[in-house]
């Protein structure tokens, strides 16, 4: 009877959220977000209906994944592994600092008409041109560029380096330095710049098991910034875009996405 329920209450709640469920959360889980001594975190990566509940397909994870040592050296994943449902590895942290893990994507959308069919194509920008016809009719495309990531820190946190391309968070408050109760200030970028009016949308994992998504919204400032106060412990999911003309192809629009995630410690 309580599993009947329970099912009747998922369905419920699904149409509910709907609207807000219609883009897939895509995120890195680390076993540890904070290690005392030199070792292994194993992470897993998902696009999910559900935050950090592996539920609808695995991460894809190929020559995307860029793990960055404290020193800027870069670490080889081990036991790199696809699922049904979630990829899993494991990254050997084998320096005292602070570690950027990131899954970075960029390709190219296009849309057009032959006649009254409508035809689509994705892919690497370098494909572009030979598999979009150069008179294509009602042609529209769009360069997406993203960025999925989160941070470890082996001992003492170190300075994280930006990388200058795409819409990326740098710290004001250091992302292995989060409690609960205590406010955190993060700088957001584009190609290196302050990034002004970036909506944000932040979620604490563990949705499945309330019935609100405790989902909070913000705004980044003329200065690229924003501020959050944690409410509660927990891991919490980040999801940030902006949408520019700053696209390498002429006539193009470009989508720069960022998602990160955060583990909020108690006091």
């Amino acid at each position: 009877m309580k599993l009947r329920n329970r099912i009747a209450l998922a369905a419920i709640a699904g149409t509910l959220a709907a609207p807000l469920s219609l883009a897939h959360e895509v995120w890195l889980l680390p076993s540890s977000t904070v290690l005392s001594n030199t070792g292994y975190v194993t992470v897993d990566g998902a696009v999910s209906n559900d935050t950090f509940h592996f539920n609808y397909r695995p991460l894809r994870i190929t020559d995307n994944l860029v793990i960055t040592a404290p020193d800027g050296s870069e670490v080889m994943p081990e036991n790199l592994q696809p699922g049904r449902l979630r990829t899993v590895f494991d990254a050997h942290l084998e320096q005292s600092g602070t570690y950027r893990l990131a899954v970075i994507n960029a390709g190219v959308m296009a849309m057009w008409k032959e006649g009254d069919e409508r035809k689509r194509w994705r892919g690497p920008r370098a494909d572009f041109a030979a598999s979009v016809p150069a008179d294509a009719h009602e042609l529209s495309v769009r360069e997406t560029a993203g960025r999925i990531e989160t941070f470890v820190t082996v001992g003492s946190p170190t300075d994280i380096r930006p990388s200058g391309e795409g819409l990326e968070m740098l710290p004001v408050t250091h992302p292995n330095d989060l409690y609960a109760g205590e406010a955190a200030t993060f700088m957001f970028a584009l190609d290196g710049q302050p990034a002004a009016g970036v909506r944000l949308a932040i979620l604490p994992g563990g949705a499945r098991y309330r019935d609100a998504l405790d989902r909070t919204e913000l705004v980044t400032d003329a200065h690229g910034r924003v501020t959050v106060t944690w409410p509660a412990p927990g891991m919490y999911y980040l999801s940030a875009s902006i949408t520019d003309t700053a696209a390498s192809l002429g006539g193009a629009d470009r989508r720069a996405s960022y998602t990160v995630t955060l583990e909020v410690l108690p006091q």
